[in-house]
């Protein structure tokens, strides 16, 4: 009707172009890694670590939180789940935008080339985060913002291609699927 037509007019007259997602690579040095064991989501003690420890670590590198322990530091005395190993050089690549399933899957195609030759890498991971203030997350329920507005899922993939899906929701939403 005459709004579509007059929304068209405005947006053609404005010339809306696609915002491009922003990305931003940084390399990580000596990096304390928990050891993890493809089949093993509960984890050893002195064999692997579990699922819960390695969302939390995840957690500490995506926000730069020194993982050393330091009794002096306000911010965090968190410290790498054990068993740890240190990487030489681990490497983040940040995508912030509006990013369809099917770019992510495309992404997920990627990353699994990091298991070619060289075979360095024994596990990655993908993290998918939700705006906090997202109308909408999983099935037909509102997102509710509440506290922390928790909306992201998590792959760890591994180099058997394996995999592990970690998924977390606010409180007040429904499950996903």
């Amino acid at each position: 009707g005459a709004e579509g037509s007059t929304l068209m007019s405005y947006f053609s007259k404005n010339q809306i172009q696609a915002l491009k997602p922003k990305v931003t690579f940084s390399t990580l040095r000596d990096l304390q890694c928990p050891v993890l064991q493809s089949n093993d989501l509960q984890g050893k003690p002195e064999e692997s670590c579990s699922t819960e420890e390695l969302f939390e670590w995840l957690g500490a590198v995506l926000n730069q939180v020194s993982l050393d322990n330091k009794s002096s530091s306000f911010l965090s005395t968190y410290c790498c789940p054990e068993p740890n190993t240190v990487v030489e050089k681990a490497f983040l690549c940040t995508i912030t935008g509006f990013i369809i399933p099917e770019k992510i899957i495309q992404l997920l195609e990627q990353l699994c080339c990091y298991f070619g030759e060289p075979k360095l890498a024994y596990w990655l991971t993908l993290t998918v985060h939700g705006f906090a203030d997202s109308p909408v997350s999983w099935r037909e329920s509102e997102h509710g913002f509440h506290k922390g507005g928790e909306n992201l899922y998590n792959f760890v993939i591994f180099r058997n291609l394996d995999y592990w899906l970690q998924m977390a929701v606010g409180a007040h939403d429904d499950c996903p699927p």
